[in-house]
């Protein structure tokens, strides 16, 4: 498929789950991949699957809340490619605690990639996008941005900034022909859930209509038409992709 041909999409935290999904995806349709992740074993297993496919893709290896790394990684990424025309991002940790035993330190590492990251690429890629006058940029936050949850005080804050910094970018940059939208998945079928107690996973599924999780490629599936054509007038948007769980 060449619906993205001659498109080059930079993914941060590619190596697994909904980012391996995206990134893969992305390929599938065309598109030269900039596969970022600090997790490079796993990275360079995608790179080589997607190249095996005839697809274009590099690993940069890099902290995305590393401001100096970043800015240095966007300039070899354009060196390589040329340009950037599609930023997904899509890193993200966890450090749950309930708050009154909540470390200091699991406080700002998880704001620090989790919503400095986004702060950090979407700046690093922003005046290459307006110089082209294209651009789309879709943020990964989370159902917990908008709902909370119990013992994710730092995670739901991140999350929740992510859509604020969403909605303010895109403003900012919709004269440019660069739209910004965020994405709000819900429980997917990912290695950070695959380690649930069973007991926590019926516990979420009981509140979930469809009575499942998701399934990286079905958020790949929303991303998607966020970069495409055919989503060319949306902007500041999220998209809820929880099954249900969030009305």
């Amino acid at each position: 498929m060449t619906q993205f041909k001659d498109r080059v999409a930079v993914v941060t935290g590619a190596s697994q789950g909904i980012g391996k999904a995206m990134a893969l995806d992305l390929s599938k349709n065309g598109a030269a991949v900039a596969v970022i992740d600090v997790q490079k074993d796993k990275a360079e297993e995608l790179v080589r699957k997607i190249t095996d496919n005839t697809g274009k893709a590099s690993l940069y290896a890099v902290d995305v809340s590393q401001t100096d790394q970043v800015d240095r990684t966007v300039e070899d990424i354009i060196k390589e490619f040329g340009k950037v025309d599609f930023l997904i991002n899509n890193a993200g940790i966890t450090r749950d605690s309930l708050m009154m035993r909540m470390r200091e330190k699991d406080w700002d590492l998880v704001l620090a990639v989790n919503l400095k990251g986004v702060f950090n690429f979407s700046k690093a890629v922003i005046r290459s996008m307006a110089r082209n006058r294209f651009g789309r940029i879709v943020n990964i936050s989370s159902v917990v941005g908008l709902m909370g949850n119990a013992g994710q005080s730092n995670y739901s804050a991140s999350k929740a900034g992510v859509l604020g910094l969403t909605k303010s970018l895109a403003r900012e940059v919709a004269s440019r022909n660069i739209t910004v939208n965020a994405i709000a998945p819900g429980y997917i079928q990912t290695p950070m859930t695959e380690a649930l107690p069973e007991s926590v996973k019926e516990k979420f599924i009981e509140i979930i209509p469809m009575k499942r999780f998701g399934k990286p490629e079905e958020i790949a599936n929303a991303v998607r038409f966020l970069l495409s054509d055919e989503a060319s007038y949306i902007t500041g948007e999220v998209i809820n992709v929880n099954g249900g769980m969030l009305m």
